[in-house]
């Protein structure tokens, strides 16, 4: 399995959750991903407003999440 990198800090191993955000928010054709904190400062939004977002879209059936 590949290893994904957030583009903006270099964190390595970004989990399920976090490249489920980022293609929800960002586009499912992306290529680069955030790590959650990056997406929120990317996004002028709190940490704790994405992990509310993926709570939602879990809640919601959303298969990007786990």
């Amino acid at each position: 399995m590949n290893t994904i990198t957030c583009v903006s800090c270099g964190k390595t191993g970004l989990v399920r959750n976090e490249i489920g955000i980022n293609k929800k928010l960002l586009g499912e054709d992306i290529d680069k991903f955030y790590c959650l904190d990056c997406l929120a400062e990317y996004l002028e939004v709190t940490s704790q407003d994405i992990l509310d977002k993926i709570e939602e879209f879990k809640e919601d059936g959303c298969k990007l999440f786990e």
